[in-house]
């Protein structure tokens, strides 16, 4: 009895050593599966983060290249803006320009056909002024004393109707003209004026203003305002 219960106490203190001395080895043992199990996991880890930083990267230097990219577009469109502009303002220079000289080539135009209408009858008039020169040289010649005078003979009668027959058709004649831009120019007491008068004499009058028109030798003549025939006068000198 004493022999078997001291075998089975010591295979139960050997059974016990054994477990004891197995325990820390199975530990081991479970470590090193655990370990060798989580390393492709922290491998697979490694790798997601190192993806990870690198497509972050990867998509910040695209990012970093499209906004260059954008910005290089957005160069060039400004670019073509200004050069753009400038061309529109270059072809509405021109055009404003080319403007004001079709106004002024039509004010021109018609400056010069009115022109050339006003003084068509410009060589015409010159010779027509002789003829009412003589007009006034006829009526000149009468006496005044004969046309005022109370004797109303015969002869005197014929003069006068003569002189106002004459006297009524230069006026309508001068009417006529005038019509047709044809005006005299008659200055008498006039200040004298050198663009309408030609002086051919001055002469001192102390009862007249200095520089005035006492005499008239001929009468001149305008055509549309514009001096045809300077009229021809004797000017007082006083100074």
């Amino acid at each position: 009895m004493l022999r078997t219960a001291l075998t089975r106490s010591s295979r139960a203190l050997c059974s016990g050593t054994r477990v004891a001395a197995q325990r820390p080895i199975a530990s081991q043992i479970f470590q090193m599966q655990a370990a060798r199990t989580a390393a492709p996991q922290l491998r697979s880890a490694a790798r997601w983060y190192s993806a990870e930083a690198e497509g972050e990267k990867k998509a910040e230097e695209g990012a970093e290249k499209k906004e260059g990219e954008a910005d290089d577009v957005v160069t060039a469109l400004k670019k073509q803006l200004d050069a753009k502009d400038a061309e529109a303002r270059e072809w509405k220079d021109k055009c404003l320009r080319t403007v004001a000289d079709f106004r002024n080539l039509q004010e021109r135009t018609a400056r010069d056909v009115k022109q050339a209408k006003d003084f068509a009858i410009q060589k015409f008039a010159k010779d027509l002024v002789e003829s009412v020169d003589n007009f006034d040289r006829a009526l000149s010649v009468v006496p005044q004393e004969k046309l005022k005078s109370e004797e109303q003979s015969e002869h005197l009668k014929d003069l006068v109707n003569l002189y106002e027959g004459l006297k009524m058709t230069e006026t309508i004649l001068l009417q006529t003209l005038k019509k047709h831009g044809l005006e005299r120019i008659d200055p008498d007491g006039e200040v004298f004026n050198p663009n309408e008068h030609e002086a051919t004499f001055m002469a001192p009058m102390p009862d007249k203003e200095h520089n005035t028109v006492f005499h008239i030798q001929q009468k001149g003549f305008k055509l549309n305002g514009r001096v045809l025939r300077p009229a021809q006068v004797g000017v007082v000198k006083n100074k």
